[in-house]
């Protein structure tokens, strides 16, 4: 048996025009207009156009009635009665408890008579007087006896008059068992029972009037925003709308109080612990959906910004030091990141003091696509869908 073998070269030779021939496939099959480019991510973007806004600040608070009375006995005694029902609305001069009342028609009536005593002790002396004038012009009674007569009808006339203030004192004090709301309001629990003993003036109150209707809104105030909020206002940057501020309500559950209220006045003292002002609005409160001591923020309209820019809150994130930060599209198609100062929200918008200006694209969605310094452009919109045929018309077909 004879064996051939391929020499070296000839071998060689044989796989580099196999490779040769392959390459030359692959590059006739590709059409030239597939050429590998890189791809330039779409967003969508909100265009910066200043506008007149409302400005508005937004402070905690807590309301406080718009008059608070203890109700105090002004007479001791036990107590006979107690005439509300604890929790219940009362009005001015309603009787709310009643005091033991028999010692005081008893002083009452002791005091009526010693009025008709001094009283008929007058009548005695007036016409004494008459007499001794007479007398005394013809020298029938001395000047001694005649002033001594005078005198003695102006202590009488005095004694009158004590007497009716004691009548007086002691009417008071019988009325004074009658205890009466001092006010228009809601009343407290009481602290005391029937059979309780009082006395005039103690510390411990029987119950507490609270009128809700209006009410009060304290809100606080840093001295430092109170003095930047009169400087924009003296500089032209905020307008004065009216002379009474407007202000809103959030409760405590996110919901927007229905009554709008009014700025009453501003604190005149900062509080040396926190450095706040306080400052008050009163509110109506028909349906006492408000009640004391509950938390509430206020918006404190400030004034017309008639240049504020407001951008979606979506456009703007925070950096390593917490300043608010947004990517925007330049003119040359490039992506750049601003730093911006923001001043509040307007829903679900920020409002923006400084880092953008009018006509700039700032990039609102897409944001995981672009970083700064890349290349972006607008998204178009969606081309629209063709309506699919009524399905009565294939079906004639």
């Amino acid at each position: 048996m004879e064996a051939y073998f391929c020499s070296p070269p000839l071998r060689t030779a044989s796989v580099v025009a196999l490779i040769s021939a392959s390459l030359m496939l692959s590059a006739c099959s590709r059409p030239p207009s597939e050429a590998p480019h890189a791809q330039v991510a779409e967003v969508g973007v909100f265009k910066v156009a200043p506008e007149a806004l409302q400005i508005s600040t937004e402070l905690p608070g807590r309301t406080a009635a718009y008059q608070v009375a203890e109700v105090r006995p002004q007479v001791g005694g036990l107590i006979r009665k107690r005439l509300f029902v604890e929790g219940a609305d009362v009005q001015a001069g309603a009787a709310l408890y009643q005091i033991d009342a028999a010692s005081y028609q008893a002083a009452q009536q002791s005091a009526r008579a010693a009025l008709a005593k001094a009283q008929a002790n007058l009548l005695s002396t007036a016409p004494k007087v008459a007499r001794y004038k007479e007398l005394l012009a013809i020298e029938g009674v001395s000047r001694q006896e005649y002033d001594d007569a005078v005198a003695a009808h102006e202590q009488a006339r005095a004694e009158v008059a004590v007497a009716s203030a004691a009548l007086e004192t002691a009417s008071i004090n019988l009325q004074y068992t009658r205890v009466e709301a001092p006010i228009s309001g809601r009343i407290s629990r009481s602290s005391v029972t029937p059979g309780a003993l009082v006395t005039a003036s103690q510390a411990s109150a029987l119950a507490t009037v609270q009128q809700l209707d209006p009410i009060y809104v304290d809100v606080t105030q840093s001295s430092e925003d109170l003095l930047r909020l009169k400087r924009e206002l003296e500089s032209g940057g905020l307008k004065r709308t009216a002379q009474q501020a407007k202000v809103t309500l959030l409760l405590s559950d996110g919901s927007r109080y229905a009554h709008p209220g009014k700025l009453q006045f501003s604190d005149v003292t900062v509080d040396a612990g926190t450095g706040n002002v306080t400052l008050r609005a009163l509110f109506p409160n028909p349906r006492h959906d408000l009640l004391p001591g509950m938390f509430v923020r206020a918006q404190v309209d400030a004034g017309i910004n008639e240049q504020a820019i407001a951008v979606p809150q979506q456009g703007v994130s925070r950096n390593a030091k917490g300043e608010a930060t947004a990517l925007v599209l330049n003119p040359q198609g490039k992506v750049e990141q601003r730093t911006l100062v923001t001043g509040g929200t307007r829903g679900d918008q920020w409002l923006v003091k400084s880092g953008l200006k009018a006509g700039d694209l700032v990039i609102v969605e897409g944001l995981q696509k672009v970083q700064p310094g890349a290349a972006a452009q607008v998204a178009k919109p969606a081309p629209a869908v063709a309506k699919a045929a009524p399905l009565a018309a294939s079906n004639a077909q």
